[in-house]
């Protein structure tokens, strides 16, 4: 074995080793999750006219909540009351608390999936870490993993939120009120059979005769998205800019009065502006003046791009930010900055 595998496999080992100490063998434990469990109950009341509801309908209300202390439940049979448990998650210094005050307490408790969900999303975070070591089948394990259910979870929003209620919603809403989404507002509209055939258009490509077919729809989807696209940009972008580099030189408050450093500001946006376009201008050779005036707009386009770098690197620390407290916090809890289990707590279960 080479020194330099046979070195990570030790740390391996010796991290592993503590990991499973500190889990199993200490009071306080990590990567660890507790929900509460709370009682849903429903129950299915006739309107109340006194209350302003409409005669003859009827609704489900919870329980525990206000509207319950206006109706008499003590006639509800029972095929009109549903229940269930729904488990939220809690701090888990509830959780220390609601044990030590009752060992046999069951409204608090550790949630295994929650747990679990906490150590594979430890370990895949590892997996992409170690590429900064070397290519590993860890990381590609991981990456194909965080590709494909990134696809899957898009896919099935694309399908809730654009297909059922978008497609099928305006070609059968009747279906849809039935079977998805009740509260669904629709009427049939027939020329929604275009996006549909030009869809199915589409699925040819996936035949090895019949390909041609999907370059139709493909096409005016590119061309419809490019338009629209321009539109935008137009407006958003090209437009926007010109608006906000036409700015008065000599700026003046309310009373009048001469405002330098609001002038300072508009005099160096606009001649930032225009020094860059003079840098793009090349009817005149960059010489004397033209070529100074040209110069300065490399520096302002120089400053512009690596404030957008800074902008875009600002991003992914922040984001390698939240991944390091996601590791030190909810799986190894190494800190707790929100004081969500305090040392206290944790003693209250003793060693």
């Amino acid at each position: 074995m080479k020194r330099e595998n046979l070195v990570w496999t030790a740390l391996f080992l010796v991290g592993g080793l503590l990991l499973v100490i500190r889990a199993g063998f200490t009071p306080q434990g990590m990567g660890k999750d507790y929900v509460r469990a709370r009682t849903m109950e429903f129950v299915q009341v006739e309107s109340s006219p006194e209350l302003g509801e409409e005669p003859g309908s009827t609704r489900w209300i919870r329980v525990e909540s206000d509207d319950a202390l206006d109706h008499d439940l003590t006639a509800i049979g029972e095929d009109r009351r549903i229940s269930w448990t729904r488990y939220e998650p809690v701090e888990a210094r509830l959780y220390y608390e609601a044990e030590a005050e009752n060992p046999e307490q069951t409204e608090y408790r550790l949630s295994v999936s929650r747990s679990i969900g906490i150590w594979v999303a430890a370990f895949f975070t590892l997996a992409i870490f170690s590429f900064l070591i070397r290519d590993n089948p860890f990381y590609r394990v991981a990456e194909s993993v965080a590709v494909g259910v990134t696809a899957a979870y898009w896919m099935v929003v694309g399908w809730w939120n654009v297909i059922v209620p978008n497609l099928i919603g305006k070609l059968h809403p009747e279906m849809i009120r039935n079977w998805a989404m009740p509260g669904l507002e629709a009427e049939m509209e027939w020329p929604y059979v275009v996006p549909l055939v030009l869809g199915g258009m589409l699925l040819w490509r996936l035949s090895p005769k019949g390909g041609w077919i999907a370059r139709w729809p493909m096409a005016f989807i590119i061309g419809v998205f490019c338009g629209l696209r321009l539109i935008g940009f137009l407006h958003a972008d090209f437009l926007s800019q010109i608006r906000n580099s036409i700015q008065p030189l000599w700026a003046v408050g309310a009373g009048a009065e001469f405002m330098f450093w609001d002038s300072l500001r508009s005099l160096t946006l606009v001649g930032g502006v225009l020094a860059s376009i003079v840098y793009f201008f090349f009817s005149i050779e960059h010489k004397g003046f033209v070529g100074r005036t040209a110069r300065v707009g490399i520096w302002v386009l120089m400053i512009t791009f690596g404030a957008a770098f800074g902008y875009t690197v600002m991003g992914r620390i922040a984001l390698l930010a939240i991944r390091l407290e996601f590791l030190f916090d909810d799986w190894l809890w190494l800190i707790d900055p929100a004081g969500s289990r305090l040392p206290e707590a944790a003693s209250l279960l003793g060693p």
